[in-house]
C-alpha cells in the first residue's frame, strides 16, 4: 500500500504549546482507524518511522507525537548513544504525568478529526511509549491499545516525582489491551510483569499477554537487541489484535 509519510501537524496542547505530530496514512481514498503511536525516549527515530510505516501500510492512520515537545525544538531526534539515552531518561522524569495525559488527549483529538480517520481509535507504544499507550487508552475514545515492554507501570515511577497512578487507574480501562514483554528485559523483570498481570486480573480488563524470549527493545531494527523473527511475529500479533477490535 502506497503511503503519505511526510505530513506533520503542530497540535495545540493546552498549557504547553504546540506538539509536533507526524502522520502516516494510506494514499488511497477512504477512511481508516487511527492509531496514536508512542516512541521510546528518543522521539521519532528512523526505527520508529519504519514502525509507523508498517502499521499504516496495513490500513491505518498513524499519528506519532513528539513526546518531549516542551523541552526540545520541533523535529529533535535523540541519538541511540549514551548522551541521547541520558537526555531521554532525564526528560522522562522531568515531564509531569499530567502533561503526558494532556498530550494524549490532544493527539487523540487531532487524530479523530483527521479527514482520513474513520473515528475509531487505538494506541501503540514501545518502552516509555508502551506506558504512554496504556495511559492514553484510559481515554474512553480508545478501543484498543498495544503496549510493548512498557516501562514504569509496575513500579509507578513515570514522570516528575516518579509517582504515577497508572496501576491505580487500571479499573477505568475500557479498551482491549495487548501487552508484549521480553523475558530477558531488565527494565521489567518477572516480578514486575506479575504485578501488572495481577492488577489486570483483579479489575477484569480484557487483555492479551505475550512474553517473548527477548531483550528490551527487540522491535527496534537498529542495534544488537533487534530480533527480526520476533519483529514479524509481533507485527502479526498486533495487526490481528487490531482487526479483532476494529470490525
Amino acid at each position: 500500500m502506497i503511503l503519505h509519510e511526510n505530513e506533520t501537524q503542530d497540535v495545540t496542547v493546552p498549557g504547553s504549546g504546540p506538539m509536533r505530530t507526524h502522520f502516516f496514512r494510506p494514499a488511497t481514498e477512504g477512511r481508516f482507524p487511527g492509531i496514536v503511536l508512542y516512541s521510546e525516549i528518543y522521539q521519532i527515530t528512523a526505527p520508529i518511522r519504519r514502525l509507523a510505516v508498517m502499521i499504516a501500510g496495513n490500513g491505518y492512520v498513524v499519528a506519532v507525537p513528539e513526546v518531549y515537545h516542551e523541552f526540545e525544538p520541533a523535529g529533535t531526534v535523540l541519538n541511540y548513544d549514551p548522551e541521547g539515552t541520558d537526555r531521554g531518561n532525564a526528560l522522562k522524569f522531568t515531564k509531569s504525568v499530567a502533561a503526558y495525559d494532556a498530550d494524549a488527549r490532544a493527539a487523540l483529538t487531532a487524530l479523530e478529526e483527521h479527514p482520513a480517520c474513520n473515528g475509531m481509535l487505538g494506541t501503540f507504544g514501545v518502552c516509555l511509549g508502551g506506558h504512554l499507550a496504556y495511559r492514553a487508552a484510559l481515554d474512553p475514545r480508545v478501543a484498543a491499545a498495544v503496549c510493548f515492554y512498557p516501562t514504569d507501570i509496575h513500579s509507578g515511577t513515570l514522570g516528575e516525582g516518579r509517582s504515577d497512578d497508572s496501576l491505580a487507574r487500571m479499573a477505568e480501562l475500557k479498551a482491549d489491551v495487548m501487552f508484549v514483554w521480553g523475558r530477558q528485559d531488565p527494565h521489567v523483570p518477572y516480578a514486575g510483569r506479575e504485578v501488572v498481570r495481577a492488577r489486570l486480573e483483579a479489575v477484569g480488563v480484557s487483555y492479551e499477554w505475550h512474553e517473548m524470549n527477548a531483550q528490551h527493545a527487540f522491535l527496534r531494527d537498529e542495534g544488537p537487541r533487534y530480533d527480526p523473527a520476533l519483529f514479524l511475529q509481533s507485527m502479526a500479533l498486533t495487526l490481528g489484535f487490531y482487526r479483532g477490535v476494529f470490525v
